[in-house]
């Protein structure tokens, strides 16, 4: 009996964790004959969580790890790609493709999408946070909303939305970077003061440790805020709100005060870092008033996956597609000014930019041929970078 809940990589790489009408499929087709029916798949998605305009696109790493060594070809969107459900024209855009037998990797369609939905859309809620919070920090809290087993997989896709670093051990140790947090309310009422605490703090961790102060474990955030300054002088490097929600009231106006009182006092290089169900419409109301760095976690660890579907559009080289989708082995190009992308058949010249007449870039590149990787995967800095990069773009345009 295993302890833990969870599927083993060689029972994810081996199929384990499909669903059992793939498997009676395979059979039903190698007993009718049709083992070498070849086939294009595209997977695709028909809307995006509370109406979002856009996703950032991620998993694909590990998708080519589940796929790779099947004897077929994929291409898709780069990892990070911030990607439109539809293109301008209402197309809907493939964003990875599969060919090959389909008997070779029917089996892996419920992983495969498994490893994309929920990835982007962790990664997407976390580029939304981003967004909000302009060029101020973000830190991943959002670990303890989920089951051990996916913390590195939040704390990756997190940082690859844009967010500035992690708390986990393992999370942390995967993107090598260095865990980040502060101190919780635990030590505090273990100690059975907070200035106790506090003064611990800064008397054992190591010196490059910022000095954050959690102020609201039993009186008024100001009230504690001022202790800090007391205790911790020059060394006080930030202060921590995670007031709770029956206790907060308006906490916009809560960071505005604790602002004055730190700079009334000289402090005017403190930080005020805030945690506690924030989403990416709270973060935006916050920075204005003043917060310099958010703890963000289960908006982000929780957010809502991205309902991503496998459709098989050619078969045995003729374009075929159920209801509501269209047949065809297409291909996707996309104005790298504009962010604007086209959906046109296989068969198609590259077309120009509708808005600025440009010529278009291929979105679907090469990630498989034969089983083998195409080319080195992209590591976690690059693609964070990338998104960055999309996102800056879009708040251009």
């Amino acid at each position: 009996m295993r302890k833990f809940q969870v599927a083993t990589e060689d029972e994810i790489k081996n199929a384990g964790t499909t669903d059992i009408y793939f498997v009676r499929t395979k059979e039903i087709l190698e007993k009718e004959g049709l083992s070498d029916l070849k086939v294009t798949a595209e997977v695709t998605t028909g809307s995006l969580p509370h109406d979002w305009s856009w996703g950032i696109f991620v998993g694909v790493e590990e998708a080519a790890h589940l796929l790779e060594g099947i004897p077929i070809d994929v291409y898709s969107f780069p990892e990070g790609t911030l990607f439109h459900p539809y293109d301008y024209q209402g197309t809907r855009e493939p964003v990875m493709v599969l060919e090959g037998r389909y008997i070779d990797f029917c089996l892996y369609e419920t992983p495969l999408l498994g490893l994309l939905c929920q990835a982007s859309g962790i990664a997407t809620m976390a580029a939304r946070v981003r967004q909000s919070a302009g060029d101020k920090t973000i830190l991943s809290f959002g670990i303890r909303r989920v089951h051990p087993v996916l913390a590195p997989m939040v704390d990756r896709y997190s940082y690859i939305g844009g967010f500035d670093a992690v708390s986990s051990l393992i999370g942390a140790e995967l993107l090598k970077k260095r865990a980040t947090g502060t101190m919780p309310h635990a030590l505090i009422i273990a100690m059975g003061d907070q200035v106790k605490a506090w003064k611990s703090f800064d008397k054992h961790m190591a010196r490059d440790v910022p000095r954050i102060a959690l102020v609201d474990t039993y009186y008024d955030e100001k009230t504690e805020a001022i202790m800090a300054t007391d205790a911790l002088g020059k060394d006080l490097y930030g202060v921590r709100l995670d007031t709770p929600s029956s206790r907060r009231g308006d906490f916009a106006e809560i960071i505005r005060e604790v602002r004055w009182e730190l700079d009334s006092r000289g402090f005017n290089k403190v930080k005020i870092f805030v945690s506690g169900g924030l989403n990416d419409f709270s973060v935006k109301k916050l920075a204005e008033a003043g917060a310099d760095g958010f703890g963000v976690g289960t908006s982000v660890s929780n957010a809502p996956t991205i309902d991503f579907a496998l459709d098989i559009v050619q078969a045995d080289g003729k374009s075929v597609a159920k209801r509501g989708k269209l047949g065809g082995r297409k291909h996707v190009w996309r104005c790298g000014d504009c962010l604007i992308e086209q959906v046109k058949l296989a068969s198609s010249l590259a077309p120009a930019c509708p808005k600025c007449g440009k010529k278009t870039h291929p979105l679907l590149i090469p990630l498989i041929a034969g089983g083998r990787l195409s080319e080195p995967l992209r590591g976690a800095e690059k693609i964070r970078d990338s998104v960055l990069r999309q996102l800056k773009q879009l708040s251009m345009s």
